[in-house]
């Protein structure tokens, strides 16, 4: 027969049991427990141990949220520790969600699930997010689809995040909202855009400006209206048309199906000014425009409001060539054109600023007859002229033939240097070429006269004469001269003016100082051309056929002396 259990008996039952719970029965575990009093702000919770243990009730609280707790509540709490130094249980709220929490997230994250959290405090690159217990990381990146400067709204609120990473051993958990908002976004698109046709007509408002366009919001699906789809007229920035907040008209232009992607449009709803353009403009038209735009090659003029036409660079200035049109014309600049060409199908117009002016050359030759005189500066010299800059910004060409009488090539061109002012006579003027001939030796003393020749040139002066002339001027390049006291004058080029290079410095001579030479020519004027050296040679020659030889030993001074004696 069976002997009643004694004191003693329960005693070692309830050491067995406390036993085993100090070795792991009960410490690390998460267990039910009863909440038997609210003191201050912990809860005394008996969870079946010989004492009872105290929880903040802080812990029972989602962040910024009442705790909600009452006496005879049945919570899961973690045993840290069965007794502590005050013998009363050690147990954790937190810690009990946290294990709790993992659990759950474990399998929400295996099957794609969303997950509900709250934000509650901010990280280095991000926040914190409170999945009930467990704690994850939210980047700054992942907060919004677009970037959000105050997150303070969104905190100690509940919402869904999408767990991106995970990592229990680690105890790491990456989330987004992000994520959620786009997949929300998009299950919204796609059913606002089943009720969106081509060509509709809606009423949106205006969320966002970029330099490209604006965002328009239409009920809950957004769609780009392109600043080129604005207004006919040019539109820089669509600031200038809308504002973030306005309630505007537009039609939908395209819906891209793949991408959910709307276009939209405004001046589609307008009148296209470019109808019946060709009528209204017609080529050779002479027009009033405002300068909008200017680029490397023309610049853009707004002749109405959406209709512009291009002055390419070549169409600018006639006389201002491979300039920047921005140094001939200004932004907001009115100016004249004239219509060169009008392509409606390409909406193109084709404008001349030059031809709304005077042609330059034209003007010259009716101002500037041929044979009258001309005053410039020389602009520039090449190997074959002088440029002279003349009045209407036009340039007039001196070829090194026509810039002094028996002196051309680089003698000639180095008798004006550049900046000097010179006249000249206008010799012929080709406005098809924009080219002006020009001559500045027909200014001369004694210069042929329209026939070509001088009174006293054509008939008295021959080849091979040796005549007294008087020096006009000296130049580096030679003496200029006249034949007699008025005749034809000519030029006696520096190489000209003797046998040795000692004779052939012009600066030996003197203005009015009178010399003997010879006439080796004339020039396409009928100018004659003279030479010291050619008369000395000359001279020599005649000296030796008729006073010895110099085979007979007679020296080149023997043969001059006699001729010189004889001639005495």
């Amino acid at each position: 027969m069976a002997s009643n259990p004694t004191r003693d008996d329960f005693a070692a039952l309830l050491d067995e049991t406390l036993g085993s719970a100090a070795n792991g029965g009960f410490e690390g575990r998460v267990v039910k427990g009863t909440v038997t009093a609210i003191e201050n702000d912990k809860a005394v919770i008996d969870v079946g141990l010989k004492s009872e243990g105290r929880v903040s009730l802080r812990e029972f609280a989602m962040p910024g949220q009442p705790h909600g707790l009452s006496v005879g509540d049945e919570v899961e709490v973690y045993v840290d520790r069965v007794e502590n130094a005050d013998g009363e249980a050690m147990l954790s709220r937190d810690r009990a969600r946290r294990e709790a929490a993992w659990d759950k997230l474990e399998n929400e994250f295996g099957e794609g699930k969303r997950v509900e959290g709250v934000i509650f405090g901010r990280v280095k690159g991000g926040f914190t997010v409170d999945l009930d217990g467990a704690v994850a990381f939210l980047p700054g990146s992942q907060v919004d689809i677009r970037p959000v400067r105050d997150v303070t709204p969104l905190m100690d609120m509940p919402q869904p995040f999408q767990i991106l990473k995970m990592d229990r051993r680690r105890g790491n958990i990456v989330v987004s909202r992000r994520a959620v908002l786009e997949e929300t976004r998009a299950e919204q698109r796609s059913g606002l855009i089943m009720n969106l046709k081509e060509g509709q007509v809606i009423d949106g408002v205006v969320k966002n400006i970029t330099d490209y366009g604006a965002f328009v919001d239409l009920g809950g699906i957004d769609g780009l209206l392109h600043v080129t789809d604005m207004s006919y007229k040019r539109v820089n920035h669509p600031s200038e048309v809308i504002a973030i907040g306005d309630t505007v008209k537009v039609q939908i232009i395209r819906i891209n199906q793949d991408t959910q992607r709307i276009s939209l449009g405004m001046k589609q709803l307008e009148s296209d000014p470019w109808d019946g353009v060709a009528a209204k403009y017609p080529v050779g038209a002479k027009l009033h425009g405002v300068v909008t735009n200017i680029t490397e090659y023309g610049a853009f003029v707004e002749l109405e409001a959406g209709i512009e036409g291009l002055v390419h660079v070549s169409e600018m200035s006639w006389t201002k060539k491979n300039v920047h049109p921005g140094k001939i014309v200004s932004t907001s600049q009115e100016v004249d054109v004239l219509v060169l060409e009008v392509d409606s199908d390409k909406r193109r117009i084709s404008l001349g600023l030059k031809q709304a002016q005077q042609n330059p050359w034209e003007a010259f030759a009716d101002k500037h007859p041929v044979g009258s005189t001309v005053e410039g500066e020389v602009k520039n010299a090449t190997e074959f002229g002088l440029f002279i800059g003349l009045d209407g910004d036009v340039d007039g060409m001196v070829h090194m033939s026509d810039i002094a009488w028996g002196i051309s090539g680089e003698d000639a061109l180095a008798l004006h240097r550049k900046g000097e002012q010179v006249s000249a006579v206008v010799l012929d003027v080709d406005v098809d070429k924009e080219r002006i001939s020009l001559g500045m030796k027909q200014l001369e003393k004694g210069a042929p006269a329209a026939g070509g020749v001088s009174p006293s040139a054509g008939s008295s002066l021959r080849r091979g004469e040796v005549i007294t002339v008087t020096v006009l001027e000296v130049r580096d390049g030679g003496l200029e001269v006249q034949a007699g006291d008025d005749g034809a004058t000519g030029f006696i080029k520096r190489s000209d003016l003797g046998r040795d290079r000692d004779e052939q410095r012009p600066d030996r001579f003197q203005v009015g100082q009178k010399l003997d030479a010879m006439i080796t020519g004339f020039d396409r004027s009928k100018k004659p051309n003279f030479s010291v050296k050619a008369r000395q040679l000359h001279e020599e020659k005649e000296a030796v056929e008729q006073y010895g030889s110099s085979d007979a030993g007679a020296s080149l001074g023997d043969i001059l002396g006699a001729a010189l004696k004889a001639k005495q």
